[in-house]
Order: C-alpha cells, then structure tokens, then sequence
C-alpha cells in the first residue's frame, strides 16, 4: 500500500519510513492501553484532540441481504457517541469516585493486535486493529469485548494525538452489567 511521503522526491515512502511509522503508531497505541489499564485517565485524555468522534454503534444479526444495516449509522443509536467534552465528563466521574458502576473500580487489560495503515491524508493517518477488552470486577465478575476498531491519529506539534475512534464488537449481544471502561 503505497501513502505520500513528507518530503521524497517522488512521493512515495521509503520501506524505512513506513517501518517507522509503523512502530510509532503501535507504540502509541500500546501506551494508550498501558495508560487505561493503570486507570491514567487524565492522562489518557491527553492523548485526545479536542475534536475527537469516539463511537461504537449497536450491532445486530441480519441476513445477508441486509448486511448493510448490521450496524446502526452515525447519529443513530450507539453505545457511545462521544466528544472530548463527554469523554472528560466520564473520566471525571472515574477520578473522583461518583461512577457507582466503576467502586469498586475494574480491573481492565486492554490488547491490540493487527495494526494496519489504511490510508493517510495530510496529518491524519487512518488506523485499523483487532482488539481485545478484558474486564474483571468485583471478586467473579469477567467480561470480554472484542472486535475491530477504526481509528483516525493526528499529528499535532510533532506528536500522535486520537481525533477517531469507531469500535466495532464482534457480538451483537453486550453481557456486561454496564458499558464503563474505555476502549
């Protein structure tokens, strides 16, 4: 898959650059996990541009004729259809101990895996993943998400910044008692 290059002659990315972007989009990607898995929220939050869509629509089972609307769309029923604003408002009530749903708090461990480049345009660079969501609470409580997420990094002053993320779950069915860890 061939993106444009910042500053070759011919706009094509040397292998070089592309392995680099590679690993500079995993590592950031695996410190974000990192930081939600030792409940460095504020922190996490600061890996957020202030323009950022975080979403995750409702699946359902269709037949494959209908297999388009296996998702709810934008601006439909989602679990999440977040702001920076939204995202702040949760993280402050985690902080601070008014989410009843997170005291005591869960214990998460969040995985990546099958990091891809799927395209580029300026200072944004789109990012598919596998992901895995462990959540273990209280002393017998487990829950698993999985599925696909899309995600959309920002170059801001130099540094990688999440301006999208859209997560898809593999099961149309949420078990979890309730939907308060991030992904």
């Amino acid at each position: 898959m061939d993106f444009p290059a910042r500053g070759s002659r011919d706009g094509s990315e040397t292998s070089t650059e592309r392995v680099l972007l590679q690993f500079e989009i995993e590592q950031f990607l695996y410190r974000e996990a990192r930081l939600l898995d030792e409940r460095c929220f504020e922190e996490w939050l600061g890996l957020l541009t202030d323009d950022i869509h975080y979403w995750m629509p409702i699946r359902r089972t269709v037949t494959l004729d209908n297999i388009d609307l296996e998702f709810t769309k934008p601006g439909g029923m989602a679990y999440f259809d977040d702001t920076k604003t939204d995202l702040t408002v949760r993280v402050e009530k985690l902080v601070t101990g008014f989410s009843w749903a997170e005291d005591p708090p869960s214990r998460t461990r969040h995985f990546v895996s099958n990091v891809e480049i799927t395209g580029r345009d300026g200072d944004e660079i789109s990012v598919a993943l596998a992901f895995h969501l462990y959540r273990s609470r209280l002393e017998s409580v487990t829950d698993h998400f999985v599925g696909r997420r899309e995600d959309k990094l920002r170059r801001v002053d130099g540094a990688l910044r999440l301006c999208r993320r859209h997560i898809f779950c593999d099961h149309t069915v949420v078990r979890a008692t309730n939907l308060s860890v991030l992904f």
